[in-house]
């Protein structure tokens, strides 16, 4: 199928299907928020917005990039999120690329929020959905991100050639996300906020058994899990 593997920069138009990429980190994060408990993730434009939902929703919870920060109960890192317990919790979440990108494609029809971690079941969604190529928005480095563009691939790779074993070898496109730019930084505490196993927490392929769907719920762009597709109905 003829998949589509864009920047930010360059998304032109509403696409029919798009799936967002970031794999180090905000899409590794909210699935692990997920597998924690958090019942659904809302997409901050800005810091200032992410702070002002925080405080006008009692008991909602922010998280961001880089170091802590005041007004800010988490940050941008699966190892730091994955003892925390979320269970019922809304969690508001500003990241640098990934909730950039899914806010960029908000009028689409579809949006898939995933990483490695949720590889899989983005895939088995996108086939069960039937919806022919997918736009996959490459967040990191103005779409010139090597983790996040070989996990688009290793999607796309999966969505053709459906869910038989060894049809698809993950380690190729893991391989590249490993030696990435990104996962360097992050492994000699470039980026700040990190934790030693956060790299490696991203490269797990299929960690989790749900996919994540943004949608519009009322003025807000709203991440949540599914396991099965949603109607068409629900998908709005």
């Amino acid at each position: 199928m003829d998949h589509h593997f864009v920047g930010i920069p360059e998304l032109t138009g509403v696409p029919r299907v798009a799936v967002v990429i970031d794999v180090m980190r905000a899409f590794t994060v909210a699935a692990w928020a997920f597998s924690r408990g958090a019942e659904k993730i809302v997409l901050a434009s800005t810091l200032d917005e992410a702070l002002a939902l925080k405080e006008s929703r009692p008991g909602w919870l922010a998280l961001k990039d880089g170091a802590p920060a005041a007004g800010f109960d988490a940050v941008n890192s699966p190892a730091q999120l994955r003892s925390r317990d979320f269970t019922g919790r809304t969690l508001v979440q500003k990241t640098t690329a990934g909730t950039v990108g899914a806010l960029a494609v908000a009028d689409t029809p579809l949006v898939l929020c995933a990483s490695f971690v949720v590889a899989g079941p983005t895939a088995r969604f996108l086939r069960e959905r039937d919806r022919g190529p997918v736009t996959f928005v490459v967040t990191g480095e103005e779409g010139r991100a090597e983790e996040d563009l070989a996990c688009a691939q290793y999607i796309g790779r999966r969505v053709d050639e459906g869910e038989g074993e060894g049809e698809v070898d993950a380690e190729p496109y893991v391989r590249r996300a490993r030696n990435s730019r990104a996962a360097a930084e992050l492994r000699d505490g470039v980026r700040s906020g990190s934790h030693p196993d956060d790299v490696e927490l991203c490269l797990e392929v299929d960690r989790f058994a749900f996919a994540m769907v943004a949608r519009r719920e009322d003025a807000l762009m709203v991440l949540r899990p599914v396991s099965e597709p949603v109607s068409p109905l629900h998908t709005r």
